[in-house]
């Protein structure tokens, strides 16, 4: 006689549809752990290499960028709507300064925390290989802004300056990258503290800075901040820009500071900075939603060159 095989339980269909997202997520945290922040950025060093062709498979040797940039946007991760808007913004304008500068964006946060957010996260970096995570706990005028900048040296630079300026902006704003080119060739390549100073009404006075809408430094002002333990260590809290200035302030750095106000501004209202739309603008802040974006990007034309690929009625 043979022996009879038991019926197996059923398997509950909510089980089934989750066991591949399961999957995802187990492979994904053992390819990404928590400190996949140097993965994301060799990533990104890869992907940017498309900046500075410019021939497409040509084989053509390309001069040398007149400088090298890095934009780091501080964000938080579960921003992906924000830093995808971005992603698009600043490819676009890439064809207008690749015979000029090298421009590569990077998106910070600390430490991720969510599941939900690592997994996602984790995809962006696989993707577009320009996320970092840093070995912080998430926060806005807590360490994370020297956490960036004391990273970079080690994430970007290998023994050597990968960059002539590094800068901290804002995910709600939009730098015009040819603007911004122009304006940085004809800074000075050391010692350079860049950006908005405030306050807004020119005052000059003891306690002028950038405002952290987005300010830059010079390569080896970055690598002042990795070495100045007297002047910054325990001293990290606080407003981030004001803290900043303050480092720069007690080491003696940052002395050739150039201001560029009024071509960097709040968008248009009753907030301190703010401005209404130049032709110059260099870049605008406060751009808190989509409606903002919308309409700083159509009075600087940025869809002007579109063909419609769709009956227009």
């Amino acid at each position: 006689m043979k022996p009879q095989r038991l019926p197996l339980p059923p398997v509950p269909a909510a089980a089934l549809l989750l066991l591949p997202v399961a999957l995802l997520a187990a492979l994904l945290l053992v390819v990404y752990p928590n400190e996949f922040a140097l993965q994301a950025s060799l990533a990104g060093a890869a992907a940017c290499g498309d900046h500075q062709g410019g021939g497409g498979g040509g084989g053509g040797v390309q001069a040398a960028p007149e400088f090298r940039l890095l934009i780091g946007v501080l964000t938080l991760p579960a921003r992906y709507e924000r830093r995808h808007l971005l992603r698009m913004v600043y490819a676009l304008q890439q064809p207008a300064v690749a015979s000029r500068a090298r421009v590569d964006v990077r998106f910070v946060f600390c430490r991720v925390g969510s599941p939900e957010d690592r997994v996602l996260v984790s995809l962006e970096a696989m993707a577009y290989g320009d996320v970092v995570e840093l070995d912080c706990p998430e926060n806005m005028d807590n360490g994370k802004t020297h956490a960036y900048f004391s990273s970079v040296p080690r994430l970007f630079g290998g023994g050597e300056a990968a960059y002539d300026f590094v800068m901290k902006a804002d995910d709600d704003t939009f730098f015009r990258l040819p603007e911004l080119a122009e304006s940085l060739s004809r800074a000075p390549r050391r010692d350079l503290y860049y950006g908005c100073m405030v306050p807004c009404d020119y005052v000059r006075g003891s306690n002028e800075y950038m405002s952290g809408m987005g300010y830059l430094l010079s390569w080896d002002l970055v690598e002042w901040i990795v070495a100045a333990a007297a002047e910054i260590e325990g001293r990290t809290g606080g407003p981030e820009d004001r803290t900043l200035y303050s480092w720069l302030r007690r080491g003696g750095r940052g002395r050739n500071r150039v201001d560029v106000k009024p071509a960097m501004y709040n968008f248009p209202g009753r907030h301190p900075c703010s401005h209404e739309f130049i032709p110059d603008t260099i870049a605008v802040h406060q751009l808190k939603d989509n409606r903002r974006w919308a309409r700083t990007l159509q009075y600087f034309n940025f869809t002007a060159a579109l063909k419609p690929f769709y009956p227009v009625i």
